[in-house]
């Protein structure tokens, strides 16, 4: 920042023209804002009338480098930057205002403006510094009188700190309220009677012998000498809970010498645990916060929590997330349905957020059984129906003309289904006016549906293409998309009619869901690295690609369809061959493709191609292949053109452009 004059200097955050003093606001510039903090301005600030660019004062005289920081002593110097490009270190947020930046090249550290004032007001304050065998640990006391940790959490108590004054430690990797940073950093604790417990901040996995969960980057107490690991949450537990919401009394904390079993979930747990002592339970810490209504992803109706089984029968219960046995002496989730068995253990429902949700209020259930059974969003518009009510002639919101009903195969027309790419079957709606075809089943897929695989609201799109995330292929026609708080989802319609529990034809016994299934499909090979289908009785999974495989397909390598086949039943191994690409077939049992009137056989991608579920047709924007005109994908091309790009031929599955002699395979971006 370059001094020109008094009252007029001259900025490094805005180059145009000089900045001037103005003591003063006038009625113009009342709701000015200042670009540096991004406050309203109302005292003093610097600014360019030109530009309507303005800066506090404190903004515009703030340093442009700082040096060495209490909060970051492994590296000197931070240099001030117009917007950072990550969140602040000491707020988790990411606001668009200054923001000081470590100098270290591969160092991510960002303190925006606001708090590094925040931060440099206490300079002058006392440092309060913890040392034990291991660490050591500095933090300075902040007051957060302006509310900016609106995001942070106390690390100890995990209450907020708003309106409260706190620590922060170097790094800002522990934040504690005053209250909570008081002498909490050695204790005694009748779980491990043996050492004192020093107060940790553990960088690697630490394992809680209370809770028994693994953790990393959280506060633990830890026995030096015994290698004894604790998290500050649980080793000061509150005396007593109270959650009215979920339990009409309140729970009291009892240290137990040995285990227990928690009467709630089932599940053995250690040395913590809370008990009613009017209704004889004892309780894991989190269960004593179970909400006592949720609604699941995999089940229609709402389930509420019981700590026996209401119907006494005799006969095994199984979970249906997991379909192990469920102990009827202890608690799980159960239908509300009177005529509905369904159960389920309580960490199978709840151990993750994007499969179920709590119900606050009991009126809900109710008003979602409504809402269930009234389902009025249907894709179709019902134009005329026949003798048995069945629709005849309708119209879809995908297409622009009617379509009819047809029930009926005349010729083997060699069309798909332009909802689920999938070879068309009666019955089945087609327009008279244009080559436009829905199965009966996808013409009456709803607008929106709760699928089984998350819980949130799934919408009917179409575009000309996209990326399945159940399959993982890319593909056309109809597909869902869901959003949950941090992603975007899609599934296409051969996934989406999918239930949890199915029955295969490549295997004997049913197969269920399993999100953290890691098996190696059986009907491929490759190990699932996200969530698979699986067999409870042996080691038999599948993935949701084979799954959905067609179970006939038409290639030109024979003239008739192939049928998919589960097993090889030809012992001879030199005769497992793929027709197709003449490479062997390695595993016997991984399925394929066969005709047995020409005895063709070949492995499932090399029959499908590389994009089975294509439409002919559909067009690719011009920036995504840095060409002048969209272009069209089509699956045949004549005269085998060359590639603009890899300069080979193009003989099957290719972009053209019809404005110009312009080719390229999809593959080549």
């Amino acid at each position: 920042m370059e001094i020109e004059k008094q009252r007029e200097i001259k900025h490094w955050s805005h180059d145009e023209h000089p900045l001037v003093l103005v003591e003063e606001q006038s009625n113009q510039t009342e709701n000015a804002y200042c670009f540096g903090c991004g406050e309203v301005v109302l005292g003093p600030c610097f600014s360019c009338s030109e530009c309507k660019y303005y800066l506090h004062q404190k903004c515009a005289e703030a340093p442009f480098e700082i040096g060495s920081h209490p909060l970051h002593r492994r590296h000197s110097g931070f240099f001030l930057r117009k917007r950072p490009w990550s969140a602040c270190a000491l707020c988790k947020e990411r606001r668009d205002m200054f923001s000081y930046e470590c100098r270290t090249f591969d160092c991510w550290l960002v303190f925006d403006i606001k708090c590094a004032f925040l931060i440099l007001q206490n300079l002058g304050q006392n440092f309060h510094e913890f040392k034990d065998d291991a660490i050591q640990h500095q933090f300075i006391f902040l007051e957060n009188r302006e509310d900016e940790l609106k995001k942070v959490n106390c690390s100890l108590c995990h209450e907020s700190l708003v309106d409260h004054s706190f620590y922060v430690s170097s790094e800002c990797k522990i934040y504690l309220h005053k209250k909570c940073f008081e002498p909490i950093f050695k204790i005694d604790h009748p779980c491990h009677r043996r050492h004192t417990l020093t107060l940790r901040f553990s960088k690697q996995k630490s394992f809680c012998k209370l809770c028994e969960k693994e953790d990393f980057d959280n506060l633990f107490y830890h026995c030096f000498g015994c290698k004894f690991d604790i998290h500050a949450e649980c080793a000061l537990s509150k005396p007593i809970n109270k959650y009215e919401r979920y339990h009409e009394h309140p729970f009291t904390l009892f240290l137990k010498r040995d285990s227990f079993i928690c009467y709630a979930c089932g599940i053995k747990g250690n040395y913590i645990c809370y008990i009613c002592s009017i209704c004889h339970l004892q309780l894991h810490k989190n269960c004593t916060s179970l909400p006592r209504i949720i609604k699941v992803a995999r089940h229609n109706h709402y389930l509420s929590h019981e700590y026996f089984l209401k119907k006494r029968e005799l006969e095994e219960h199984l979970c249906q997330i997991c379909f192990d046995e469920v102990k009827t002496e202890y608690g799980s989730y159960q239908c509300l349905k009177e005529d509905c068995n369904y159960i389920a253990h309580v960490i199978c429902a709840t151990e993750d957020a994007n499969l179920y949700y709590a119900v606050d209020q009991e009126n809900q259930v109710e008003e979602f059984d409504e809402n269930l059974t009234a389902t009025t969003d249907s894709s179709i518009s019902v134009i005329k129906v026949n003798e048995h009510g069945e629709a005849t002639i309708v119209k879809h919101f995908y297409h622009e003309h009617n379509l009819l009903l047809e029930d009926k195969m005349k010729e083997d027309n060699g069309r798909n289904c332009d909802g689920c790419m999938l070879t068309i079957s009666i019955p089945f709606y087609y327009c008279l006016e244009c080559n436009f075809y829905l199965h009966k089943t996808c013409a009456e897929l709803p607008k929106t549906k709760h699928h089984w695989f998350h819980r949130f609201v799934a919408t009917l799109q179409s575009r000309n293409f996209m990326y399945c995330d159940l399959c993982r292929r890319s593909c056309s026609g109809l597909f869902y998309q869901s959003s949950s708080h941090d992603e975007q989802f899609n599934f296409c319609l051969r996934c989406a009619k999918v239930p949890n529990v199915i029955k295969s034809q490549g295997h004997e016994h049913f197969l269920f869901f399993d999100h953290k299934c890691r098996w190696q499909c059986n009907g491929c090979g490759v190990r699932s690295y996200h969530d698979a289908f699986r067999c409870k009785k042996c080691s038999f999974a599948l993935d949701f690609a084979c799954l959905t495989l067609p179970q006939a397909f038409q290639h030109k390598c024979d003239p008739h369809l192939l049928q998919l086949t589960y097993d090889d039943k030809n012992d001879d191994e030199e005769q497992r061959y793929c027709d197709i690409c003449e490479k062997k077939r390695d595993h016997p049992t991984h399925w394929y493709y066969h005709c047995s009137t020409c005895d063709t056989s070949a492995h499932s991608e090399c029959v499908l191609g590389r994009y089975p579920f294509f439409k002919d047709g559909i067009t690719w924007p011009f920036y995504e292949y840095r060409h002048n005109h969209n272009l069209t994908f089509v699956r045949n091309v004549d005269g085998y053109p060359i590639c603009d790009r890899c300069h080979k031929l193009c003989q099957d599955q290719t972009l053209k452009c019809s404005e110009c002699n312009y080719f390229r395979h999809r593959i080549c971006n």
